[in-house]
């Protein structure tokens, strides 16, 4: 039984809509990064910063994978929250006045609604068919640069900053790849004149945005 501080941090947590998404999949199966920020269409820094809040609340617990060097999350347990609401009409509250005026409401709030699912699952639709174009494009990629990428680690370090420009720490949550490692992959990338330091963030040479 959680007390009442855990109560509070918990339903804080759950407030957040993409945490609740996040914690939908990983219900399903363990996945990393890259993986929830594409099902989910939420940019990798924020899907890290989400992960990391439910990670130190012990919601999430993660696990390297040595062969992919990918850190997987998964939930450390399910949970469900129940919420007792008052019975209003037990309590005195008459609703027969109001049931008009609350049909219109309805009706109105459920056409909205309507409206704002028809264009959601258009968007999805194209969001589909960009997702599809994406993966064309990477796979397009890796074959151009197998002459003069040298491993797996290196083409997905090239792949995350094609879409952000990251820090050290976020290039390490979202490629799995340990600080010694990632800081000799970007020196070597560095040298080689593909990627360049700005301030806090490491992006692709060239790769500026208009």
């Amino acid at each position: 039984m959680l007390e009442g501080d855990e109560v509070s941090r918990l339903l804080d947590i759950l407030g957040n809509r993409n945490r609740r998404r996040i914690i939908q999949l990983l219900r399903q199966k363990p996945c990393f990064v890259t993986e929830i920020s594409d099902r989910l269409m939420i940019s990798p820094k924020a899907v890290i910063e989400h992960l990391q809040i439910m990670e130190r609340e012990s919601i999430l617990i993660s696990h390297g994978d040595e062969v992919n060097r990918r850190k997987y999350y998964h939930l450390s347990r399910d949970f469900r929250i129940t919420v007792n609401i008052e019975d209003l009409v037990a309590a005195g509250h008459n609703f027969e006045n109001e049931t008009e005026d609350f049909k219109l409401t309805l009706f109105n709030k459920t056409g909205i609604i309507r409206k704002m699912v028809k264009s959601r699952d258009e968007i999805l639709v194209d969001l589909d068919y960009l997702e599809r174009d994406i993966e064309k494009k990477i796979r397009d990629l890796k074959v151009f640069c197998k002459e003069i990428i040298n491993s797996e680690a290196e083409f997905n370090l090239i792949t995350a900053l094609a879409g952000y420009d990251m820090s050290v720490e976020d290039l390490e949550e979202f490629c799995g790849i340990s600080g010694d490692d990632l800081m000799v992959l970007l020196r070597k990338l560095t040298e080689n004149g593909i990627v360049e330091r700005s301030g806090d963030l490491y992006k692709l040479c060239g790769n500026y945005e208009t």
